[in-house]
């Protein structure tokens, strides 16, 4: 099956989820010329928003990666605000409740980029808080990505500053 992150985007979106695009597709939405296999969504951990987000889940058949048995997100895995490495019927989806040393949806709202796209709008990490984090993971995977995306930010200022 290939993954479909626009229709997970678009049901985030239709239930009017509060979260943050994070990881690796963050950078291609920033554009990096990359290939990522799951969508990192980093939510807001409230009870207004884990029912958002119940209900989105349940519509995208979200249960586990890591269970043989089709175990389910409940609301309460939500509200713990932890890491939940799901499948849905579009694709992977990890939905995290902090990233790196605790940050949370709260700390990156403010900084995050707002994107518009068939899915509807989204809210993406910034590109130099992308960066900051894939260099403080300090994995293989993180550093090896670390050039491309200096590379898409030192483009975008070039970009920034020829308008």
């Amino acid at each position: 099956m290939m993954p479909s992150f626009q229709e997970i985007l678009r049901v985030l979106n239709q239930h009017e989820v509060e979260f943050i695009v994070v990881g690796g597709v963050a950078a291609v939405i920033h554009g990096a010329p990359t290939t990522t296999f799951d969508l990192d969504a980093l939510i807001r951990v409230s009870e207004t928003n884990a029912s958002k987000l119940s209900a989105a889940l349940g519509e995208l058949q979200a249960r586990y990666r890591e269970h043989s048995a089709d175990i389910k997100p409940q609301k309460s895995d939500l509200l713990a605000g932890g890491h939940m490495l799901l499948m849905t019927r579009a694709g992977p989806l990890d939905v995290l409740g902090f990233i790196g040393d605790g940050l949370r949806y709260e700390d990156l709202i403010s900084s995050s980029t707002e994107f518009r796209t068939r899915s509807g709008r989204l809210q993406v990490i910034d590109l130099v808080d992308l960066i900051a984090e894939k260099r403080r993971m300090g994995r293989p995977k993180d550093l090896a990505m670390l050039e491309l995306l200096e590379a898409v930010l030192k483009q975008s200022h070039k970009t920034d500053s020829n308008e």
